[in-house]
């Protein structure tokens, strides 16, 4: 077994936040269970070929299986500290699904992972980017994690 690098090991970390967002817009969107969109992702997405021939990049099983299950396990928390940095008129029930599942994610490693604020913001601030490459979603998703980061890690700050 060949050893991972740095770079290599970020990548693959990278990859699965990016898969857990679109594992949790999934079970959202299909009322599937978390141990069936999980089985999915890991047999047909890690590191697949589409029929284009596009390589699927490996992601980190053991990030994406955490945070897919405590954002599931952490939901109810998750959710009202997204609705306190959220302006009051727009409750998480009225945002963007995607952001919904990005917020859950991002929070997942806030409340239940050890995962340092900063690299929480950053992580999901790329995974914004990576949806809405042409719009304001990531500033506000930096916003909103940024909010939810000072409540679940004070002492980060």
């Amino acid at each position: 077994m060949t050893e991972l690098s740095g770079n290599q090991k970020r990548k693959m970390r990278s990859a699965a936040r990016l898969y857990a967002v679109q594992a949790l817009f999934q079970m959202e969107q299909s009322d599937a269970s978390v141990d069936a969109v999980r089985r999915e992702f890991l047999d047909f997405r890690f590191g697949a070929t589409t029929p284009e021939g596009d390589e699927m990049a490996e992601g980190d099983v053991d990030l994406f299986t955490e945070v897919t299950e405590q954002a599931i396990n952490w939901q109810a928390k998750i959710d009202q500290m997204t609705d306190r940095a959220l302006v009051a008129k727009w409750p998480i029930d009225r945002i963007d699904t995607t952001l919904r599942a990005l917020f859950r994610a991002g929070g997942a490693e806030l409340v239940a992972l050890d995962t340092p604020p900063k690299v929480v913001i950053a992580e999901y601030v790329s995974v914004a980017e990576a949806f809405y490459p042409e719009g304001r979603e990531p500033r506000f998703v930096n916003a909103v994690l940024d909010h939810m980061a000072r409540e679940a890690k004070p002492e980060a700050f």
